[in-house]
């Protein structure tokens, strides 16, 4: 229970952030994305069904607030955590590095299959202009990252929750 209150208050956070940042900075890929960076942390340090159920309930939460296409995030989000998890389940050290990464990727993975399953495939062909965007946007992802783990590690340890993988 503890774990689904620390993550909906992050979740609620991160929603709130961007929602209301795109209102002050024009730029939109200068805004991280958190609920990615949410999700890794799951894979990456929680395993079971209850995180990949969280992955899908952020994602799910993300589409009520902005998505175009029902459900796009919510699976998004879950194929995440699951690559997450398998990279934690893989390596021998899951570390904010190895997070950061993931976050990178997965901001960049995430973006063009929602493309790719919201305008059909074909629509992929067109994401060359989106991509010095698409890329600063994942930079600055991965850059917050490390911070956004810390900041969870922290509140775990204060709600009672392991703050690390076993690997750590």
């Amino acid at each position: 229970m503890r774990l689904i209150l620390l993550f909906a208050a992050f979740v609620l956070l991160g929603l709130a952030f961007e929602s209301a940042v795109p209102h002050l900075v024009s730029f939109r890929a200068l805004i991280p994305n958190l609920i990615i960076i949410l999700v890794v942390d799951l894979g990456l340090r929680h395993h079971g069904v209850l995180p990949a159920m969280l992955a899908f309930g952020m994602g799910y939460a993300t589409d009520a607030l902005a998505g175009s296409h029902p459900g796009l995030n919510a699976f998004m989000m879950t194929m995440v955590f699951v690559v997450s998890y398998e990279i934690s389940t893989r390596l021998m050290v899951t570390n904010a590095l190895v997070g950061a990464s993931v976050v990178f990727f997965g901001v960049i993975a995430t973006a063009l299959a929602t493309v790719a399953l919201g305008d059909g495939f074909s629509a992929l062909s067109r994401t060359g202009v989106l991509l010095p965007g698409l890329t600063l946007e994942a930079a600055i992802s991965a850059i917050v990252a490390p911070l956004i783990f810390s900041m969870l590690a922290a509140s775990k340890r204060m709600t009672g929750l392991p703050a690390r993988a076993m690997r750590e």
